[in-house]
């Protein structure tokens, strides 16, 4: 409960912007600064973000993989969510959906930690320090909350950032999602403005990596609304990159299409600033870093 403490909750409504930000036309000489401003005393605090997430069906909380304390503060929205309602899941960007089974029998007790790591193969195809999201794996374990795999399998994205969807086999089109919605233009636009400082973007082809970012998206957007679908009562905590959440184009637009109920997007503070249109809150929390990284084998 220490860490509760310790982060503060930017509301988005409450931020207070100048006058520039409104599509105003001024001349030169009368333009003014696009500063917002924001009362540093008037942040909200945990309990008061958990209140405001209470009738939402979908939390969707970012984070930036290698940040412990963002890792921390999804655990306290968890935490809370569970004491408000323990019927939920938590849907994870970082197991990919064809090791479900692994995260159910870790659930069910069935297989240690070392086993969830081992058999999900999470050091091959994640590589962050499993540390990062121990303490979230142990308090679902404890709780028996379903921990849900979310992400579509690397050997599926890898063929499509070779040679695109176009060039995927009949098989692998069915394992993929049959809606995948191109129409948001503000998405592509930031998609290329990450892929060009890329190194050597001239190597690489655009469009194959813009494919790539889709399916990430849809992909995960149409897992948690499976599970959602088939339990129409439940809620669920949706932790990923914040790149995944943000303006709401990339996962959580594309889970409203599938699902009934509200969404709500929380955000870690990040060096690119704040903007009103990036989510609903964001967490502003004090940065704490783990000891040099450890392998599998310390796990006890």
């Amino acid at each position: 409960m220490m860490f509760m403490k310790m982060v503060r909750v930017l509301v988005f409504g409450l931020i207070v912007m100048s006058t520039a930000l409104q599509a105003q036309e001024s001349s030169e000489s009368d333009q003014t600064t696009s500063a917002g401003v924001l009362d540093l005393a008037a942040l909200d605090d945990m309990t008061g973000l958990l209140e405001k997430l209470r009738d939402r069906r979908v939390v969707l909380v970012g984070e930036t993989h290698d940040r412990y304390d963002h890792h921390l503060a999804q655990l306290e929205v968890i935490k809370g969510m569970y004491a408000q309602n323990p019927d939920m899941a938590i849907g994870l960007e970082f197991f990919q959906q064809p090791f479900q089974a692994v995260l159910d029998r870790f659930i069910a007790g069935e297989i240690d930690e070392q086993g969830l790591v081992r058999e999900s193969e999470y050091f091959e195809r994640w590589r962050y320090d499993y540390r990062l999201y121990r303490p979230i794996f142990q308090f679902a374990r404890e709780k028996g909350i379903p921990l849900i795999a979310l992400n579509l399998e690397a050997e599926l994205t890898g063929k499509v950032s070779k040679g695109g969807i176009e060039s995927l086999s009949e098989v692998d089109r069915s394992r993929i999602p049959q809606q995948i919605d191109r129409s948001d233009d503000a998405y592509k636009a930031r998609l290329n403005e990450i892929f060009q400082h890329h190194a050597h973007p001239e190597k690489r082809n655009f469009d194959h990596f813009y494919e790539v970012q889709l399916l990430w998206d849809e992909g995960m957007a149409e897992c948690a609304a499976r599970w959602l679908n088939a339990h129409p009562g439940s809620r669920m905590v949706v932790l990923a990159g914040a790149g995944h959440i943000i303006y709401g184009s990339g996962i959580p637009n594309r889970l409203k299409r599938r699902i009934d109920g509200d969404l709500a997007l929380v955000l870690p503070l990040g060096e690119a600033g704040v903007d009103p249109t990036m989510g609903d809150y964001m967490l502003v929390t004090r940065k704490q870093t783990l000891a040099a990284q450890w392998s599998a084998g310390c796990l006890s």
